[in-house]
């Protein structure tokens, strides 16, 4: 198992349910909705145990690979899309499911959805792949395997700062190392 292999997995179940969504008649208001129910807590979810366990870990490995400023902007750039997609999200409650309006909001939620999969695919699952075991790719799984799992209900949406997000990672880095950046000493919670 590989944190990476997961996160593409979650990206795979992302879009196929907007493409179960656009393949319902309009009609079909209830279903659209509990679909769209579905996919938006499971994009909270997978977006918060990114936050939470994968970027911490991308932070710390591209700075042990003196890779500093790269992980930096493609963490900087992945927070700022999750507030996005975040964004989208509640744009599309503010319709009523169906309408016009609403296909809309689903279709720009997709939009800023898969531009930041096509992102981290290319850069940060890529960068980590390159710069972690497979044994600390197979501990992050199984910590992101069982915070999915703990909070498969949904968690809150919190738009998060990406600059504040990234000092604070860094910050918490440098405490839990001792100072030294080494590959696999970041405390898992």
């Amino acid at each position: 198992m590989d944190i990476t292999e997961l996160i593409l997995d979650d990206h795979r179940e992302q879009r196929r349910q907007f493409a179960i969504l656009e393949q319902i008649d309009r009609s079909e208001v209830g279903v659209l909705s509990v679909i769209w129910d579905r996919l938006a807590a499971f994009l909270e979810l997978h977006a918060l145990a990114e936050e939470e366990i994968f970027y911490p870990a991308l932070l710390q490995v591209g700075i042990a690979a003196r890779r500093r400023t790269g992980v930096e902007d493609e963490t900087l750039d992945a927070i700022g899309d999750h507030n996005d997609i975040r964004d989208a999200i509640a744009e599309v409650a503010r319709h009523r499911t169906g309408t016009d309006d609403w296909y809309r909001a689903v279709a720009a939620a997709n939009s800023a959805n898969s531009d930041h999969m096509a992102e981290e695919e290319r850069e940060g699952l890529t960068d980590f792949r390159r710069f972690a075991s497979l044994d600390r790719r197979h501990r992050l799984a199984v910590t992101f395997a069982a915070y999915e799992a703990r909070n498969y209900a949904g968690v809150q949406p919190v738009d998060k700062d990406p600059v504040g997000y990234v000092r604070e990672v860094e910050k918490k880095v440098r405490t839990d190392t001792g100072g030294s950046l080494s590959v696999g000493t970041m405390k898992r919670n």
